[in-house]
């Protein structure tokens, strides 16, 4: 009896519960949420990477979705048209964009990414067989990721290719791929903005 009576007051005494006892009317209180202050939390150390509230820096992932589309839109929006022997383009817009940007920081190492499907749309005037023709379609670039831009394939989709020979067809392709080298620049733009986020 005595153990019994030495084991509740024990437990009493501790501070700790397990649940929650309505009965006997030791609830605990709700715990209320409170803002995080980066300079009350500095202990001496240097500012963690991540969020004020994951001092240790264990992991951390950080959504970039917005800021990446917007971001490629606008630096392979500005790209300046091409001229050629016979012939000359431009980019309209980009037409799809699509894929994922993040910040993980892992351990306190801050570490980004990307994967991204491209579409450029372009239109452009090329002389063939004395006369000067109109040519519009989609600068295509499959999957890539960071630190893969040397990679980079670029595939052409014409959207009328009526009247175009083969051998036309091949020398507009060829010409368009010229776009491969200015695309691969503003990625790399891209690329160090993302590592500074």
């Amino acid at each position: 009896m005595e153990d019994t009576a030495a084991a509740e007051k024990a437990e009493k005494a501790s501070s700790y519960r397990y649940w929650v006892r309505e009965a006997t009317g030791d609830a605990t209180p709700i715990p209320v949420p409170r803002k995080l202050d980066p300079a009350a939390t500095g202990n001496g150390n240097p500012p963690p990477l991540g969020s004020v509230w994951n001092q240790a820096g264990t992991w951390e992932e950080k959504n970039l979705n917005s800021w990446a589309n917007s971001r490629i839109k606008d630096l392979l929006g500005s790209l300046d048209s091409l001229e050629f022997p016979t012939g000359k383009a431009s980019i309209d817009e980009v037409s799809k964009c699509s894929g994922d940007a993040f910040q993980v920081t892992v351990r306190n190492k801050k570490r980004v990414g990307y994967n991204y499907e491209l579409s450029l749309r372009f239109r452009g005037e090329w002389l063939i067989k004395e006369e000067n023709k109109k040519v519009k379609g989609h600068l295509d670039i499959p999957e890539f990721s960071f630190g893969e831009l040397d990679d980079l394939e670029l595939q052409v989709r014409f959207s009328d290719d009526k009247g175009l020979a083969s051998d036309d067809k091949t020398r507009i392709c060829k010409d368009l791929k010229s776009f491969l080298t200015p695309i691969q620049e503003k990625m790399r733009m891209f690329e160090e903005e993302l590592k500074g986020r």
